[in-house]
């Protein structure tokens, strides 16, 4: 089966093959595949930093109806993305993980 597309759209996103995963994570520096997510911890300069983080992912993941898991442990936060409605890795996971690593870098 194929997740649904964001925004209530009928479309589906077909979940990505293994090879897919891999490839996509040589563009995503310290991303690592568990199971069927993509993870990864981020260490930032203050709490208050990691906490205007996950605002900032918070923001995103709801525009796109997309929505990670997300732990915060003082100035850590990580981050595990998967396809919920599915139960695997999607393209909306890896262009999720790509928008989460760009933004990292103002709160680090």
């Amino acid at each position: 089966m194929a997740a649904r597309a964001p925004g209530g759209d009928n479309a589906v996103v077909p979940k990505l093959t293994d090879d897919q995963v891999s490839g996509a994570l040589a563009g995503l520096p310290g991303w690592e595949r568990e199971g069927d997510m993509i993870v990864k911890t981020f260490e930032l300069a203050t709490f208050p930093a990691a906490i205007e983080f996950v605002v900032v992912i918070a923001d995103r993941a709801e525009a796109e109806n997309h929505h990670p898991d997300i732990d915060i442990r003082w100035r850590r936060v990580r981050i595990a993305l998967t396809t919920h409605d599915d139960g695997g890795l999607s393209e909306k996971d890896v262009a999720l993980a790509g928008e989460i690593e760009a933004r990292a870098g103002a709160y680090s």
